[in-house]
């Protein structure tokens, strides 16, 4: 779930396109991470489908399907393609994050030789101690674990998300595109309207410092006198 959280904060994902995440769309190497310059690819997610709509669509879009734990379920776990073209993405990461994600590799490398071949490897960076995929809701339990110690209001995992993509645009002071370059939004118009209260309020900080810089300044000039009554 730590890993998960600092994924989801510093690279606005989906919570399907974190589970979904595999290690071959990712690169926190030396280099990359001394250059600046770790990323990680959104090309895929992960969902629970039902088998019916998957025999109606005939696997249209499904990738992988893994292998179930228990014979006659309704449902499949699936690695598909996003469902738009605006979520296949290049995804920059923080050099923090990039460390945690390297020292995280290298943990699993080590379980991946301790249990041999009763690791279940799929590659997925977000992984069981024994290779399994992680589904959305055991990150959701853990989260909610998390913040409940920690004292913090409940709120789903998906908030991070929103914290995020608010954050982004405080920090590069409303750059809406590169803001949907991270996030995959299909169009930059969602992010306006779903956060354009924090654009508002960076405006009126705005006319805070225009009061501050230029009326009340000793040597301003006066203020305008009020219209005379008629």
């Amino acid at each position: 779930t730590y890993l998960s959280i600092n994924i989801d904060f510093a690279c606005s994902l989906r919570m399907g396109e974190i589970t979904g995440l595999t290690w071959d769309c990712v690169d926190v190497s030396d280099e990359a991470i001394e250059n600046d310059n770790a990323y990680l690819q959104v090309t895929k997610e992960m969902s629970r489908v039902t088998k019916e709509a998957m025999q109606t669509l005939n696997n249209k879009d499904v990738l992988f399907v893994f292998p179930p734990l228990m014979s006659g379920n309704h449902t499949d776990l699936v690695l598909k393609k996003p469902k738009t073209a605006s979520s296949v993405r290049k995804v920059w990461i923080p050099r923090t994050v990039a460390e945690i994600l390297r020292d995280w590799k290298r943990e699993q490398e080590e379980v991946k030789q301790m249990l041999g071949e009763e690791y279940q490897d799929y590659n997925l960076v977000i992984a069981q101690s024994n290779g399994r995929p992680v589904e959305n809701r055991i990150i959701q339990k853990g989260f909610q674990e998390i913040t409940a110690r920690a004292g913090l209001p409940s709120v789903v995992f998906h908030s991070l998300r929103h914290s995020s993509t608010t954050y982004k645009l405080k920090l590069n002071q409303g750059d809406l595109k590169a803001t949907q370059g991270d996030t995959g939004h299909a169009q930059i118009d969602m992010i306006t309207k779903v956060y354009a209260h924090i654009l508002d309020e960076d405006r009126k900080v705005n006319a805070q410092k225009f009061e501050q810089a230029f009326y009340r300044k000793k040597d301003a000039p006066h203020k305008p006198a009020p219209p005379k009554e008629m």
